[in-house]
Formats: C-alpha cells, structure tokens, sequence
C-alpha cells in the first residue's frame, strides 16, 4: 500500500557502479497537513540475508571474518570486520540465499533455517531489508574449507569459537557489526546455547 502522504517527483541515477545510488526528489505531507519538498541519495544494493551458526553440543558459533573497505575509511584500522555469514539474494529467496551463502562462506552444507526477524540496517540512507535467520550446523555438515567464491573476489577466513567468547566480544568492542550483534543477542536471550 502507498502512502497518500508521500509523491514520488524524480529519480536521478547518480551512479550504477557496483549498486545503484539514486538521488530522489518527493512531496512530504506534514502532520499540520503543509507540503514540503525534499531530495535524498538512496542506495539501492538489493536485499539480503545473515545467519547464525550455532553448535548446541559443543556450545560454540560460526563466524567470518573479511576485509570491509567502508570500516577501514571510517575509524577502523585494519579494514577487518568479525560478522555472522551474510549475502545478497540475488534471485533467491531468502531461505535459498543464506543456505548457499552458508556453504559458499563457511563451508557447511546445512539444510534448515528459522527466519527470526528482518530489518532495514541503515534506513536513512539505505533501501536493504535483511532477513535475519539461525541454523544448527555440526562436523557432519563440513563438505568444503568455505571463504567465499573466487569470481566475487571473497577472501573469508572462518572462525568457530565458544558462543560465550564471542558474545563477550560485543561488550569489548571486539564485534562491531549489528547484524552481528543482533543476532548473538537474539540467541542468548532466547537461550539457544
């Protein structure tokens, strides 16, 4: 459903590089019923899909870690970002997407999803709804060292560690990534480990 409250007037295509940033020009109705126009950049990269990989035996998470040039140009020194595997859906639908994401990153072939959430992460600026899921992995679902798929140029190193190490990481400022963080909050305060 459209919102009578908003009128769409222009879509300019700044730049179709990697993604697509528009620069949109729209009519904004205001609570005292007064029009106003306004012009925003959107960044419009596609949706996507993040899990986390827990192990209820052994108590422990799938992690990746990867070079992220946006941290690296604002504050972060090393470019390195700890995160939960993630992906775009391409044409997939989310279920799809983070199952061949998960074997493409980490390396585990795993069968059976739960979608807890979606989120926009940057609303502001950013079009992106990320679908949030878990999934149980064991040893018996390791068919490849994972790290990502040549052609899209991943370089992912695969991290398995304790759920509690990895949940201390957000309070140390270790982890920085929210859907990260949203989703190792998600699994202690609904006690998966």
């Amino acid at each position: 459903m459209k919102n009578p409250n908003i009128k769409i007037q222009s879509t300019e295509i700044l730049s179709d590089n990697w993604y697509q940033l528009n620069k949109v020009t729209f009519d904004y109705q205001k609570k005292d019923n007064s029009w106003i126009t306004q012009k925003r950049e959107v960044y419009d990269r596609g949706n996507g899909a993040a899990i986390l990989l827990y192990n209820t035996h052994f108590k422990t998470v799938i992690l990746t870690k990867q070079f992220r040039l946006p941290t690296y140009l604002n504050g972060n020194e090393s470019g390195m970002m700890i995160e939960v595997c993630a992906g775009l859906l391409d044409q997939d639908n989310p279920e799809q997407c983070i199952i061949r994401e998960t074997e493409e990153e980490t390396g585990y072939r795993i069968s059976k999803v739960k979608r807890i959430m979606e989120t926009y992460m940057s609303p502001g600026a950013v079009t992106e709804i990320l679908y949030l899921f878990t999934g149980e992995y064991d040893a018996s679902m390791k068919v490849s060292e994972g790290g990502g798929v040549e052609h899209e140029e991943e370089n992912i190193e695969v991290i398995e560690m304790p759920f509690e190490v990895a949940y201390a990481m957000i309070e140390s400022g270790e982890l920085k990534d929210a859907k990260t963080i949203m989703l190792l909050q998600y699994a202690k305060i609904n006690s998966l480990l």
